[in-house]
Order: C-alpha cells, then structure tokens, then sequence
C-alpha cells in the first residue's frame, strides 16, 4: 500500500494541472493571430522539443520551418522566440518600452533580493592588470606541462571581479563565496519547471528548488552582510587614508551615506550588485576567452596573424598592457567573430511585454515571454556569408559592431536591457587574450591536430565548450621575467 502512496499523489498533482490549465483555457481571450508554431502536447506544450537537445540549437532548427517569430507555449507560458534581425529590432528597438520588462523568475526573486540591483560601470583595470599577470606567471610555471587553460581563466575571472568589487579584502574569499556563487550560477542554466508552470504554487516546494534556492541566499546573504560589515568598520578605522584604493564596495557604501542618487540606496541592493558583477562579469567573460582560444587554435592562419600583431607590441615595449590593446586591430575582428559564433548568451535573458503589440503582422498577447535566439541570429546566413566558419577578416572595414545597433549582431542585447556589464567583460577579454598570445606559443596536447579539436557545446549559464580546452604553453622568450612570491622568477 506504501508503495503506491507516490503514484497516486503524483496523479492526484497530474489531475490537478490539467484542471488549472483547462480552466485558464476557457477564460481565455484568444488573440487574432499568433506567430507560426509547431505542434503541441497537452500540459507541457513545446517542452518536448527541447528534451535531448541544446536549446539555442532546437529553437534555431525550429525556427528555419515556423519563421523567425514563433509561438511557443512551454509549460502553461506562452514564448515568442525571435531568430532573425528584423524581429530583434521589433523587440529592442521598435516596442522596446513595451518589452522592457523582465518574466518572474524564481531564482532571481529569492536570491537575487526581489530583483533590487542597479546597473553597475567598469572599475579597476589595474586589478585586471595584476591578475592577469598572476595568470601569465601561473602559466609560466607550468612550461612544457599540458594545462587546462579553461578552468585557469573561469579563476582568473572570479579573482578580477573578487579585486574589483571587494578589492579582494574579504576573508571569506575563495573558501566559501566563490564555490557558492559557482554553484548558484550552474542552477541558474536552463528552464526551471517551476518557472514554467507558475500556477502550481506547491511545485517550487515539491521539487526541492525553493529549498534549493533559499539555501543560496541565505549562505550569500550572510557572507555579503559579514563583508559589508567588515568594510565599513575598517573604513571607520582608517578614516580617508588613501592607502587603499576604492573598489565597487566602497563607492557603493559612500553613495549611500552621503547620498548624490536620485533613489535611496540599500544595503540589499549593494548586494544585489555585487551578485550581479558575478554573475555577469566572470563565466561569460572566461567563456569567450576560451571559445576565442579555441578557435585560433583550431585556425593556424588565424593564430599567426593575431600572434604576428601582438607580439609587434610585445617586442617593443616588453608587454602589452590595457594602454596597449587600441593598436590590437586584428584581435579586435577574432573578438567580434568569436562572440558572432560563441555569444556568451545564446538566448538573451527573456523580456516581457506590458501590453498588447503587433510584430510581422502577428498580435502578440500581454505578458508573453520573450526569447531572443543571439546564436541564431549571429548565425543567419541572410546577413553573414560562410556563417558557420570563423572568418574574423569578415568584420574589416565593417562599422558593424556588438554595441546593440546592429540587430543582426547582439551578443549582449540591445538598447535599454543590454548588459550593463559588457564594457567591464569585454575589457578582461581583450587583455587576457593580449598576455596569452605575447607571452607564450601554444599547442594541442598529444600531437592532436588543429582540425581534431572538439568544439561541442554544452548549454548552462552560459554556452561553454563541452571539453575544456587542455593546451601545452611555450615561453615566447626563455629569458622572459614574471612576478613570484614578491620577486622575480625567470
């Protein structure tokens, strides 16, 4: 008897939904024409469509028979999923008010503090300067060795965005908060079925995600609070000794006692902006850096030209530095080609309208999700010749650019939703890829040839190769000296 006591709650939970989504259904208003969409099941709608499958890469293929702007119900939601250039601008730029606001999202509502952060600017681009000059010495050490360059670069951008926001001055550092915000931002990957079917109130509590969820808010909460703490004692203790130099959490904790804002600042949303420098500036970022080496790796032609030109500088002044990298023109075009095909979110984070529009001909009804496929736009073979090759001469002479006014290129959105965050990604990007290639000479570990090198997606916060990248790194001059332990190592 026991053991059917699950198999009748979970039909009892069935039966229920079933109700809840008929009753909706007939309460209903049907809007006159919805985009084309595939055929659907019953309760879960679409869902199964993207069982088995990387979702940018299934809405894409779905998109090619059902158009650029599809319907798609995913759970009890309605989606649009918007794949083309045209439809993007309809979105960004066109109903941009209209779509500017974000879907509920669990996760984002428990851990995120209700969703208080505010935009945040680029700061300390000499923390980026040392910690890259850690990663290059780290490296250096490991000469002739194979080295697994995609889990050094997911460190090395935790540690900037650690200096940058904390100065790295918290003790709690890399022993507690980083391998919880690793993990928060893993769960963060993906559809979530209790974002999927709202209505179902029972079903973050049964699923074991709410739990989940509080979890990491409660463990961040109290690290952030012990930090914010620590910060303003010491602060008080120093005075305005200009000993130290200000990092995000200082600016925030002065604008927020001597005001020059035109809204309070809280203390969560300190936090929130905090979790925001995280989660925006350190798996993307170390995520383009790998896909970019990768594919100079996989392009002999492509690493000669980029190597050529770094090393023009590296041979003049012994380095290549943050003033250096507006020379780099060439690793400029391997940037935009790599975030054409690698963006660091292959579908952007969903918006949701505020009221009724239409786009293409096709009404869509208040508060519909919103997905914007950036893959597949990036990869649309109306717009870029040899889409799917790595081409980064393609961007010559093109005023083309990831700024969010070309709709055919958006790997960080557009208009009033882009990334607050891509200024200060994007300049950790271009360094970190400047040191590598002037540093060091690169190869495949156990005689692997250029064309063998997997470049399998796997689907998560963001898309990263589904191999880590394992490299074998040469010194470009034997001679060369970096930092160690407070001198010098040859």
């Amino acid at each position: 008897m026991d053991k059917l006591l699950p198999l009748s709650f979970t039909f009892l939970v069935f039966i229920f939904m079933v109700f809840k989504l008929w009753m909706r259904s007939i309460i209903k208003e049907t809007p006159k024409i919805l985009p084309p969409a595939p055929w659907k099941l019953p309760i879960i709608g679409h869902l199964h469509l993207l069982i088995f499958a990387l979702p940018h890469q299934r809405l894409a293929e779905l998109a090619k028979r059902h158009g650029s702007l599809m319907h798609l119900q995913l759970g009890e939601l309605p989606h649009v999923v918007v794949s083309s250039p045209e439809a993007a601008k309809e979105v960004m730029k066109t109903h941009d008010i209209n779509f500017a606001n974000r879907p509920f999202l669990l996760g984002a509502e428990i851990v995120l503090y209700n969703l208080s952060d505010i935009g945040f600017a680029p700061y300390g681009s000499h923390w980026r300067e040392e910690e890259v000059s850690s990663l290059i010495t780290s490296i250096f050490c490991n000469t002739g060795s194979e080295i697994n360059l995609g889990e050094m670069l997911c460190n090395l951008s935790y540690n900037i965005t650690l200096r940058t926001a904390l100065a790295g001055r918290c003790k709690l550092q890399h022993e507690t908060l980083i391998p919880i915000l690793k993990e928060f931002i893993d769960a963060l990957g993906g559809f979530s079925i209790t974002d999927l079917f709202p209505s179902v109130k029972f079903l973050p509590m049964i699923s074991g995600m709410k739990a989940k969820l509080e979890r990491f808010h409660h463990d961040l909460d109290v690290m952030l609070k012990s930090i914010i703490e620590e910060r303003r004692a010491s602060n008080t203790n120093l005075g305005n000794s200009d000993d130290e130099t200000d990092d995000l959490l200082d600016v925030l904790l002065n604008l927020q006692d001597h005001g020059g804002l035109e809204f309070p600042l809280t203390t969560d949303n300190i936090k929130d902006v905090i979790l925001d420098m995280f989660i925006g500036g350190t798996e993307t970022s170390s995520t383009v850096v790998e896909w970019a080496m990768s594919e100079i790796m996989k392009n002999p032609r492509v690493l000669q030209n980029v190597q050529a030109e770094v090393r023009q500088v590296y041979d003049r002044t012994g380095d290549v530095n943050e003033s250096d990298l507006h020379e780099l023109e060439y690793l400029k075009l391997v940037i935009k080609e790599t975030l054409r095909l690698h963006p660091p979110l292959s579908l952007l984070i969903p918006r949701e309208n505020s009221e009724r529009c239409e786009i293409n001909g096709y009404e869509i009804p208040t508060k519909n999700k919103v997905i914007v496929n950036a893959w597949a736009i990036g990869g649309d073979s109306n717009y870029w010749s040899e889409a799917e090759r790595f081409i980064p001469e393609r961007f010559i002479n093109s005023s083309v650019d990831y700024k969010g006014a070309n709709f055919e290129f958006i790997p960080f959105g557009a208009r009033r939703r882009i990334c607050p965050g891509m200024s200060y990604g994007m300049a950790v990007v271009k360094l970190s890829l400047a040191k590598l290639l002037s540093h060091f000479d690169w190869k495949l570990p156990n005689g692997m040839k250029n064309e063998d090198l997997d470049m399998t997606e796997a689907f998560g916060a963001s898309v990263r190769k589904k191999s880590e990248l394992y490299l074998i790194p040469t010194p470009y001059h034997l001679g060369m000296t970096v930092e160690r332990d407070g001198g010098q190592y040859y």
